[in-house]
């Protein structure tokens, strides 16, 4: 490629909210931008950086001439290494604004590096983490450049996240005091919020559910909403057949709103991707695929509680005995930090009742399990990532939602589009047992896995040759990323 076609390529710098799932979609969605013919700056924080060279491995972010990874700091203290960051210090990090003099002088410096070397071209674009917006907006219109805000949630959680302010005003949040958990408060139905029915306050983001008027997080989430009507345009991972009337009130108040998923199924179209690098942040074990060829169609229950998500030893015993009790083959993955500052032990009777059908890793390539012949459900957390990749699998249900917008997720799925059943909060063993067995044999479970099956085909229909969410891509692309300033 000479120097005047790099000159002239359009050049997305793509920036994810440091955590896993969050960097896993956004870093589809580069691909994406990448196959269309963009030059692809990827930011992670150094923290990140170095959590995907310990994973993938010292040369797995070397990148492409034309797809390249940066990265800048947190603003927070080290931590170790295999661990999440405390999700409030990175909030507030953010908050203070700690990425905005790191980011500006990347860019600077990509600008820069276009003048002098002519190897890379001018930034064009910036594609931001939706969550990011509270400085990203200010960087991207002091280099006069549009700005995409991808919010890698569902229609249903975003809305969610733009009402915290309006909750907070008519005086529902914060929680008055402790008995707000226990009373029947958190069921108090919100009835107020724009194309969507009798959401409970204990389904909006979790952040709410505070006695603490300055809740670092919450205050993230309402600022990071808050400027979305600012953006060159708001792009969300869902598809237009899933989420049509939570849609609809978003259109009537955001100026330019795309929903582009599932990413996946777009990336299945095209051919294999340059870039070989996998999205995970651990090292995926691939000896359960060959574990799962040994078991019958639709027979194991998928197991894994996300990126985040912690359990205490109680709750992972109960999980243990519940699964073990279904009699039925499972698969679970338990992270390194699963469980609350102890490692994750399970006792030896569970074991031994369970060697000759359970499986137990550490982590594992979760969108090969989920199309796995052999698994006929999935026992989640409601992470969006995680649901949408059981959507696009055809694979039912349990969800144990733990915080942020897995609540929601978890409503929409069990009540809005069938193909879920929550287990409680307050885990027993007697419930997951028996939700287990109706999930895998029961008529419920039946219904659950037809319904999952029509919308796996919509997914499909949505990302298809002129699909809803191919289309959108298409227009973003041309009206908004590669629109001249």
């Amino acid at each position: 490629m000479d120097s005047t076609e790099v000159a002239t390529k359009p050049h997305a710098v793509c920036i994810p909210a440091p955590f896993p799932s969050h960097i896993k979609a956004m870093l589809k969605f580069a691909k994406l931008l990448h196959h269309r013919g963009f030059h692809i700056t990827f930011v992670n924080t150094e923290f990140n950086h170095k959590r995907f060279l310990k994973s993938l491995g010292p040369n797995s972010l070397d990148g492409l001439p034309d797809f390249q990874f940066e990265a800048i700091p947190d603003g927070i203290p080290d931590s170790d290494e295999d661990a999440t960051p405390d999700l409030t210090l990175l909030s507030e990090s953010i908050r203070k604004q700690n990425f905005l003099a790191p980011f500006h002088t990347l860019l600077a410096k990509l600008n820069n590096d276009a003048i002098s070397t002519s190897s890379n071209p001018p930034v064009t674009c910036i594609v931001s983490d939706g969550f990011m917006s509270t400085f990203t907006i200010i960087a991207a219109e002091e280099i006069g450049a549009p700005i995409v805000l991808f919010y890698t949630i569902a229609a249903c959680s975003f809305m969610g996240c733009k009402q915290l302010r309006a909750v907070v005003e008519k005086g529902l949040a914060p929680l008055k005091d402790e008995s707000c958990f226990t009373n029947g408060y958190l069921d108090t139905v919100i009835d107020w919020i724009p194309g969507m029915r009798d959401i409970r306050l204990r389904d909006l983001p979790s952040f709410l559910q505070t006695t603490n008027s300055d809740d670092i997080t919450s205050n993230l989430i309402t600022e990071g909403t808050d400027r979305a009507h600012e953006a060159s345009a708001v792009v969300l991972h869902t598809f237009d057949a899933l989420e049509p009337d939570v849609l609809d009130a978003l259109s009537s108040m955001l100026p330019h709103v795309y929903t582009v998923g599932p990413l996946q199924l777009h990336l299945n179209q095209i051919p294999e991707h340059p870039l070989k690098m996998g999205y995970s942040l651990w090292k995926e074990e691939t000896e359960c695929l060959e574990w799962l060829n040994t078991k019958a169609p639709n027979s194991v229950v998928y197991v894994n509680f996300g990126s985040i998500v912690v359990v205490t030893p109680e709750q992972l015993v109960e999980f243990g005995w519940g699964l073990a009790n279904s009699k039925l083959p499972f698969f679970w993955v338990i992270r390194p930090d699963l469980v609350v500052g102890e490692s994750a032990i399970l006792p030896p009777e569970f074991v031994a009742e369970t060697k000759e059908r359970s499986l137990i890793a550490g982590w594992c390539p979760q969108e090969q399990v989920l199309n796995h012949p052999s698994v006929g459900g999935f026992l989640t957390h409601s992470g969006w990532n995680s649901t949408v990749e059981s959507i696009t699998a055809g694979v039912p249900m349990l969800c144990w939602p733990f915080f942020g917008d897995q609540q929601m997720n978890c409503r929409y799925t069990c009540n809005e589009w069938g193909i879920g059943m929550e287990i409680s909060n307050d885990v027993k063993r007697d419930e997951v047992e028996k939700l287990v067995k109706e999930l895998m044999e029961g008529e419920k479970g039946k219904k659950m896995k037809n319904k999952v099956m029509e919308w796996k085909k919509l997914a499909e229909e949505a990302t298809g040759p002129h699909g809803s969410s191919s289309t959108n891509l298409e227009n973003l692309v041309n009206e908004v990323l590669l629109r001249k300033s």
